[in-house]
């Protein structure tokens, strides 16, 4: 009687984690992402553990939450995955700001960012 299961949004050989509301500019962001796209996930883990980016932190827990997905619900080799895609986007702005002077008001823009990982299992070529 229920609803039908959704599809999966990603491949059988992938999974994928999203981390949303990081208090940081998707510039910034999108220079950590960078630093994993296309590696394996320990090398991505030792990358991100070792930089010396504040945000780097999350990314590695986002990271981490995509590989355990990858584990626990899609039954997937932690040996051979590697970081497939990863990429940013923006999210809320909260706008502050300063008086200036001559009665003006200086903007301060305080952005946020989401991150999105999606790791794959790729069999090595022996």
């Amino acid at each position: 009687m229920g609803k039908e299961k959704n599809p999966r949004r990603v491949a059988d050989n992938e999974a994928m984690a999203k981390l949303r509301m990081l208090r940081t500019s998707p510039q910034k962001l999108n220079l950590v992402a960078g630093l994993i796209r296309g590696k394996k996930v320990d090398k991505a883990l030792n990358d991100l553990t070792f930089s010396k980016k504040r945000i780097s932190e999350d990314v590695k827990k986002c990271l981490q939450s995509a590989i355990a997905n990858a584990e626990n619900n899609h039954g997937l080799d932690v040996d051979e995955l590697i970081v497939a895609e990863a990429y940013v986007g923006k999210n809320l702005v909260m706008k502050r700001g300063r008086p200036r002077a001559r009665g003006r008001f200086g903007k301060i823009m305080k952005p946020f960012s989401e991150i999105t990982i999606k790791v794959r299992q790729v069999e090595e070529q022996a």
